[in-house]
């Protein structure tokens, strides 16, 4: 998805455009995340852009959206660019060395705590 949502309309008022907008969104992320998965993927990704037109546009989370938009709503702009563009994803797994220092730790700890 990439577009420019305006923030202005003759009938509807700024709130409730911003509702249908986070709505669009959400909708348009759940229907991406709904597609069948490639072999060896682990889930979708995103990589998302917002900014006050594409040349301006800055990379965000996927979770900084609602964010965005509402920053959006609160600085009265009249337009504003969401890119989302769906990606595989890979799952990493964290090194043994942290692992097993927290779990040292945690075992450290309970037995200072007990004494």
């Amino acid at each position: 998805m990439k577009k420019t949502f305006k923030m202005s309309h003759p009938k509807i008022k700024v709130p409730r455009l911003v509702e249908a907008i986070k709505y669009e969104v959400k909708k348009y992320i759940k229907r991406e995340r709904r597609k069948t998965l490639p072999p060896n993927v682990d889930f979708w990704d995103f990589d998302c852009r917002y900014g006050v037109d594409e040349a301006s546009s800055d990379v965000i989370h996927v979770s900084a959206i609602n964010k965005s938009i509402s920053e959006a709503e609160s600085k009265q702009l009249e337009s504003f660019y969401l890119e989302i563009l769906a990606k595989p994803g890979y799952r990493t797994k964290k090194p043994k060395e942290e692992q097993g220092i927290k779990v040292e730790d945690s075992v450290d700890q309970g037995k200072e705590n007990s004494e």
